[in-house]
């Protein structure tokens, strides 16, 4: 069974992200922006229905789906695009695939003790979360 990832995790590490948002083609001072933010983020999972919410000082970022049910993903306050995302469980890891405009989007989220860990597709961004509560 997977872990219920519910609970407020804040920002410990990250590595790779400048590389990750140029290798999807965003613009230099949005990259540049981003890499700045030390972002939290709070889980809420009940049965099949999560959202993740991810907080920063400048604009938060909600996603709010059924597990294994793809839906259109407005990524407008990150890149400008919309996608066909999937979320779901393999083993004990979330798995996202969005497909769109853009190829390789995507991520995986999983526990060790109290950290989350978020890897961006193809492992080239990895971000490190404590959780709090």
């Amino acid at each position: 069974m997977p872990p219920n990832l519910t609970g407020y995790y804040r920002f410990v590490s990250q590595e790779n992200m400048d590389n990750y948002l140029r290798a999807l083609d965003i613009n230099v001072v949005l990259r540049k922006l981003v890499c700045l933010l030390k972002p939290d983020k709070e889980i809420i999972h009940t049965g099949d229905h999560m959202v993740i919410r991810t907080i920063t000082s400048l604009r938060d970022y909600v996603m709010d789906f059924d597990l294994g049910v793809q839906f259109e993903e407005d990524l407008g306050p990150v890149d400008g695009r919309t996608c066909r995302t999937t979320v779901s469980w393999e083993g004990d890891q979330l798995v996202c695939e969005q497909l769109g405009e853009k190829r390789n989007r995507g991520w995986r989220h999983w526990l060790e003790g109290d950290q989350l860990h978020l890897v961006r597709r193809d492992e080239v961004c990895v971000q490190v979360f404590q959780k709090v509560k």
